[in-house]
């Protein structure tokens, strides 16, 4: 902070940047908060939001790489689905294949006859700039947005809570870490763990069915 004298003063009190926020990982979606986001995005006919939401959940990908896809990336020709994408993530620079479920499909596919998206076309481009895609801090607030919408705190849960929450249930269900890494995209299963939360209880659980 400056003084009058325009110096910095050094004994002016500095509010902290992590004042009124709660600090650490967000939290993956419960299978009912998936389920009321959509129902409410579906009831208020936001077609956008809806694919946006749905796609983000089945692809497990960071925010920037969400606004980043493109209409090829996902339906490289109208007239045949591409059941697996495989678009580059910007962190790693490295293809991320996964897989759309029928519903997300869809979905998708019906924002994209509503709002006559091309090849080349990002798929949620800027509404200021056509030529450029959503900003990750305005995908941050539409989050933010769907999750008040239900009751969730979006100081609490955000976008990594999206990512998180199909590679925790798979995990949950399988128990298959080499899985969750692969569909994540990260280099080192040790990043996986961390990313997952996982605790020593749930490695011995997973070790305790394994029968040699």
């Amino acid at each position: 902070m400056l003084n009058p004298e325009g110096t910095c003063d050094q004994t002016a009190p500095r509010t902290p940047w992590s004042k009124g926020k709660l600090i650490g990982a967000e939290p993956p979606l419960l299978l009912k908060h998936v389920w009321c986001i959509r129902s409410k995005l579906r009831a208020d006919a936001r077609i956008r939001d809806l694919a946006m939401f749905n796609l983000a959940i089945d692809s497990k990908l960071r925010g920037c790489d969400v606004v980043s896809i493109k209409v090829e990336d996902i339906a490289p020709h109208r007239s045949r689905r591409r059941s697996r994408q495989c678009p580059t993530t910007k962190k790693s620079g490295r293809t991320v294949r996964f897989e759309l479920t029928e519903h997300t499909r869809e979905t998708v596919d019906e924002y994209l006859r509503t709002y006559g998206r091309k090849p080349g076309d990002f798929l949620f481009p800027s509404r200021r700039h056509k030529d450029r895609c959503i900003t990750t801090r305005q995908y941050a607030r539409l989050v933010s947005g769907w999750l008040a919408s239900i009751g969730l705190d979006p100081s609490f849960y955000g976008t990594q809570s999206l990512r998180r929450t199909k590679a925790t249930l798979i995990y949950r269900r399988t128990g298959n870490l080499r899985a969750v890494q692969l569909l994540l995209g990260h280099t080192k299963i040790e990043s996986t763990v961390r990313y997952l939360g996982i605790e020593v209880d749930d490695a011995l659980a997973i070790a305790e069915q394994v029968d040699v």
